[in-house]
């Protein structure tokens, strides 16, 4: 039979009729508003945690109803799959949302979005996933009267009962298992994924920060025995594992605020290119792999690097967020892996050392909310995004951290006249020389920051930066001399 014009507009006519039903998570946005919202009220209060079980007796609609009413998601910024949109967009077909995530979030994201005709969404007391869905599109449109997009093995619940699958993010083998069902109309392949966006998340660079567990090392002239360099290579291995784990969970509860950021919007759980859940089982593994090496290391190295784990979890729930507190807690931060340093290698705390290394880092922490607010004012901004800082407190910043620099040479001034450093150099008068390389470095930091030139972070600005690696072997050099 020779098809003609008119057959081809009935059909398409009565293609136009069959609603295209789309999922929300992991479909339209490459993100779960179950556990954003959740972990908003983690942020909020980590208490809210066991409010969740409780809620949950109740059944999973009812816990996603009681966290919708407590916890609020920016839906503008959440990190929409283009692909999906940009095809919703060109679509005749009656479009449905239709998730298992709370109504209260499924309609404001249908309305930012602007394409959808209909919302079909959980309600507190049917949870609409895997065979709930499926049952509630029969309901409506019949066996296959209805065309339907997902990413994960509960669709394909749905998919059995559909005219046509859209496979959106998914793995192959799920592609295929919708291809035994019914029709795969369009197949739009998982973007992002691999070790690359781990790499990222993990920040391993940022281990070069722990890198100051080795500083006790090389002040105590202990840098050959290799019984004290092991244990402080193990020590800055069990750091860096703590230090990741709890770099993840810090981006996991500062969603929102990433994606404000220009900058930090491209973290991968920000961006939607890790999934939630992988980073909420990541985070805990590596915290437990970091305590079972410190543990080899020493019972008094762990409960240091317990008490750091701790600080930097006040930091993520509530530090932060109190101006000028924030800035000494991440000096505190940065001293306790020094004083972890020396413990590891069973040497004695060195009053100089912390004094030095709390001052220094002070100033640092400073530059660090000082770059921050030279970024917001040049975005035409006049606060912090949950800081308690404000454009106006840049001079302010700018005058403390530049003091508290110009302290720590002052504290390593005064070591080097001290009886301390004469038990240890032979040529002690050599040591004067770090005091200027010193303050052009901290003047120079804060000159850049000035000139908007700084790092998000000036620590790992300082170990990356080529002057700043002269002035540190320059500072090698004469330590060396001074021995």
């Amino acid at each position: 039979m020779i098809e003609t014009p008119s057959t081809d507009r009935r059909e398409s006519d009565r293609a136009s009729k069959v609603p295209l039903c789309v999922d929300l998570d992991g479909t339209l946005i490459r993100s779960d508003l179950l556990v954003e919202s959740a972990l908003g009220l983690a942020r909020d209060n980590p208490l809210n945690i066991l409010r969740c079980g409780v809620w949950l007796l109740r059944g999973k609609a009812a816990m996603k109803r009681e966290i919708a009413a407590r916890s609020e998601v920016d839906v503008s910024l959440l990190p929409y799959d283009e692909r999906v949109v940009e095809w919703l967009r060109n679509s005749s077909q009656h479009r449905v949302l239709c998730t298992a995530s709370d109504r209260k979030y499924a309609e404001a994201v249908a309305l930012h979005v602007g394409v959808f005709d209909e919302v079909i969404a959980s309600d507190g007391e049917t949870n609409l996933a895997g065979a709930n869905k499926a049952q509630a599109l029969i309901d409506r449109y019949g066996e296959r009267g209805f065309d339907y997009a997902g990413n994960a093995a509960p669709d394909l619940k749905v998919w059995r009962y559909a005219r046509r699958a859209i496979v959106v993010n998914a793995s192959d083998g799920l592609a295929r298992s919708a291809a035994s069902l019914t029709e795969v109309e369009q197949v739009l392949p998982r973007n992002g994924g691999g070790l690359r966006p781990w790499i990222k998340a993990l920040r391993l660079h940022q281990w070069m920060k722990n890198l100051l567990v080795f500083l006790p090392l090389l002040a105590s002239h202990k840098l050959f025995q290799i019984d004290a360099a092991l244990l402080s290579i193990l020590a800055f291995i069990s750091f860096g594992l703590c230090a990741s784990g709890v770099y993840l969970l810090n981006d996991l509860l500062d969603l929102e605020a990433d994606r404000n950021h220009p900058r930090k919007r491209l973290r991968p759980f920000a961006a939607g290119t890790l999934p939630l859940v992988s980073g909420l089982f990541a985070a805990p593994t590596l915290t437990l792999a970091a305590f079972a090496l410190a543990i080899f290391v020493g019972a008094k190295f762990a409960l240091v690097l317990l008490g750091y784990w701790v600080l930097t979890l006040a930091y993520s729930f509530k530090l932060k967020r109190i101006a000028m507190l924030d800035t000494v807690a991440l000096a505190a931060l940065y001293t306790v892996r020094i004083i972890a340093g020396t413990v590891a290698i069973h040497s004695l705390l060195s009053f100089w050392l912390l004094a030095f290394s709390m001052f220094l880092f002070l100033s640092l922490a400073l530059v660090k909310r000082y770059t921050e607010l030279q970024s917001l004012l040049q975005r035409g901004l006049s606060r912090t995004d949950g800081r308690g800082y404000e454009v106006d407190d840049l001079s302010l910043i700018q005058s403390l951290g530049g003091a508290s620099g110009y302290l720590a040479v002052l504290v390593l001034a005064l070591y080097i006249n001290s009886s301390a450093s004469e038990a240890l150099y032979r040529h002690q008068q050599a040591l004067w020389l770090l005091c200027p390389l010193l303050l052009y470095w901290v003047s120079r930091v804060w000159l850049k920051a000035h000139r908007g030139l700084m790092d998000d972070d000036p620590v790992v600005f300082a170990l990356t930066d080529y002057v700043s690696r002269i002035v540190l072997a320059l500072c090698a050099v004469v330590i060396i001399v001074a021995i």
